[in-house]
């Protein structure tokens, strides 16, 4: 029998019906349950083929769990090394990379440091800073926001510089980044499952939180859709992950990728609605039974590399080298048997 764990905190609809879909599913060899742990014993098997992960950026203990059960054969959603190394300012500028349209971004140092850190172990950072650099390269207003946080926790809008350090003196130990405001028109909360499905939800983050996820939308110009799907889907293959939310906001007619670290995205029926609901909880039920039934055939990668997306990009360094070492072994076929004759008159003295 292959499990499938839901491991979650607060949150109440999302992981119950997902349990009850695939259940419902009625599949000959799989369950769905919530996940049941105690003490981690290292190097043993998790007892589950997938775990949906909706909490463990929050509990330490729950990530070295899932980091645990990775390495002995669990398919995890999302991959807990990778979100481990993630955060916002790297992927704002890979999508930089990738050619997708982000706001002009500058990572700060942090306003205060932790206790053990005195003025010798900042003997490497600029200081004063160039502030009248940043804010003429970023422009105002601007939001400056923590380069790995989420929730919208400790996010403050600035218009001027007397605002912004106003605010920066409250960042305590937070590293934070100061990016371009962004006066959109129409602005999306796109659900990408599997990097193969995604729903896009008209979304206004000027409402309460309760209130963001627009249910009644106008229509949009398909040629933006099509933008915004093509964009999204790009950003979460090239990050890896199989489960997130990807926020664009749009300024004439340009989306712009604004929050796309969400591997544990809000996915509360009250909030995104009930038709959103249902789609969000059938496309994450597929995906994990999917790989359920595909966890015979996947081998557990156990080094860093093989959980980037990018791993595959060393195999053509690798090539030549391949190549290189067939061209010496043709010449030492080819000197081989004349070897042999050389020493073949030995025998006759006997």
């Amino acid at each position: 029998m292959k499990k499938i764990g839901v491991l979650f905190g607060m949150e109440n609809t999302f992981p119950g019906a997902l349990v009850d879909k695939i259940n419902a599913m009625d599949l000959e060899g799989i369950t769905a349950e919530f996940v049941h742990l105690g003490g981690v014993t290292m190097a043993e098997p998790s007892g589950y083929s997938v775990i949906v992960d909706r909490i463990s950026h929050d509990m330490p203990f729950y990530r070295a769990f899932l980091k645990n059960a990775t390495l002995t054969g669990t398919q995890v959603i999302n991959n807990p090394f990778w979100w481990s190394a993630d955060d916002k300012f790297f992927n704002y500028a890979l999508a930089t990379k990738l050619g997708v349209a982000v706001p002009k971004t500058v990572l700060l140092p942090h306003k205060c440091y932790p206790p053990q850190i005195n003025a010798r172990s900042l003997r490497n950072l600029q200081y004063p800073l160039d502030w009248d650099a940043i804010f003429h390269y970023v422009g105002f207003p601007a939001f400056l926001k923590p380069h790995d946080g989420g929730g919208w926790r400790d996010v403050f809008h600035v218009h001027n510089p007397h605002e912004f350090f106003h605010a920066y003196d409250q960042t305590r130990d937070l590293c934070m980044t100061l990016q371009a405001a962004v006066n959109f028109q129409e602005y999306f909360r796109c659900y990408v499952v599997g990097q193969s499905e995604v729903r896009i939800m008209p979304y206004d983050p000027r409402r309460p939180h309760e209130h963001r996820y627009v249910l009644d939308p106008p229509a949009y110009d398909k040629k933006l859709l099509a933008r915004v799907e093509k964009d999204a889907f790009t950003l979460c293959k090239a990050l890896g992950y199989d489960l997130n939310t990807v926020e664009f906001a749009v300024e004439d007619g340009i989306p712009y990728a604004i929050d796309f670290m969400n591997p544990a995205p809000d996915a509360d029926l009250h909030s995104v609605g009930k038709d959103s609901f249902d789609w969000i909880v059938n496309a994450v039920a597929n995906l994990a039974v999917k790989k359920a039934q595909s966890s015979d055939k996947v081998a557990p990668q156990m080094n860093w590399a093989g959980f980037l997306s990018s791993a595959p990009a060393p195999a053509k360094k690798a090539a030549p080298k391949k190549a290189a070492q067939k061209t010496p072994a043709k010449k030492a076929a080819k000197k081989t048997p004349s070897a042999p004759k050389k020493k073949a008159p030995k025998p006759k003295p006997s």
